[in-house]
């Protein structure tokens, strides 16, 4: 049983859809949370079933993901929350996005990318955005908000840096947001990596004061990349969304982001891509799918 002072502030819910996203062992290991204690979904969304006595945000029969709204599914919410805490992550905390910025976003039409593509478009800042297939292009080329430019990296050489010099006036971009790098030419690379980025090619069209926001956990800047950085007066910020629970200051922020990307995801401002719910009896399944990187993501509705 709970100790009472821990007991009057648990609130006890009904899971309704949980999310599953891929689990960064050693780092959660790193920051001192043990094996063992690690939830495997964590991004839940349910009915609260009874709350301890100091608890006064929530009540019995309340829809929670924070606090949800009714016209929001519980499969919606659990299988968006995580890409949302990372967009807004990635463009409010990490690169102060303002109107009039300049947006780059690495394969837009993942889920993470459309989450920050919708989130940059409500904020008055100029998307250009780069498509990994021919239907995903044609998919980006329809968003609306619209996008300014989609610019495809599969047909081969990717003109990258002179369609974001003609779109930025030769200035370059103001923000980058990636969803992995290449850091050197390799013979046999898989056909997921060759559409990756070159971190040659990210540096070399950010602007001046620019921010690249990267979420290549191992990447390795050379002397000459590190001077071309320099030069612009640029800076490279790692997207961790883990960090959030590693420090106690910031739980209030990170409620207020929750709050906010579920109030934005309720009025239409964000708008993910519908994901498939499993059965219960899948999870396990489900789990190990995307713990190898085959899925970025699944939901499991109970």
């Amino acid at each position: 049983s709970l100790p009472d002072v821990l007991g009057s502030h648990v609130v006890r819910v009904q899971v309704k859809a949980c999310g599953l996203s891929p689990l960064d062992l050693k780092l959660l290991g790193d920051i001192g949370i043990q094996r063992d204690l690690i939830p495997v979904g964590r991004e839940v969304a349910g009915i609260v079933l009874q709350v301890g006595d100091k608890v006064s945000f929530f009540q019995p029969e309340d829809e929670v993901v924070v606090q949800k709204p009714d016209k929001l599914s519980s499969v919606c919410v659990a299988g968006a929350l995580r890409d949302g805490l990372c967009a807004y992550t990635a463009l409010h905390t990490h690169a102060r996005m303002a109107a009039g910025h300049t947006l780059l976003v690495m394969d837009g039409a993942s889920s993470f990318g459309l989450m920050c593509i919708q989130l940059a478009c409500y904020h008055g800042v100029k998307v250009l955005t780069t498509s990994h297939s021919p239907q995903k292009h044609t998919f980006l080329e329809q968003l609306r908000p619209s996008v300014a430019k989609v610019i495809p990296v599969y047909k081969g050489s990717s003109d990258l840096l002179p369609v974001v010099l003609e779109e930025t006036g030769g200035l370059g971009m103001d923000i980058i947001i990636d969803s992995g790098v290449r850091l050197q030419e390799e013979e046999e690379e898989s056909e997921e990596t060759k559409l990756l980025p070159h971190k040659h090619d990210i540096i070399s069209v950010l602007g001046v004061g620019g921010h690249w926001v990267t979420s290549h956990k191992d990447l390795q800047l050379d002397p000459p990349d590190c001077r071309l950085l320099y030069l612009k007066s640029a800076s490279v910020t790692f997207l961790n969304d883990e960090v959030w629970t590693a420090s106690s200051s910031q739980q209030g922020r990170y409620l207020h982001i929750l709050k906010d990307i579920v109030e934005k995801m309720s009025t239409g401002v964000l708008r993910p891509q519908p994901e498939e719910a499993v059965p219960l009896y899948e999870a396990t399944v489900a789990m190990e799918t995307v713990q190898r990187h085959q899925k970025t993501k699944a939901v499991v509705q109970l």
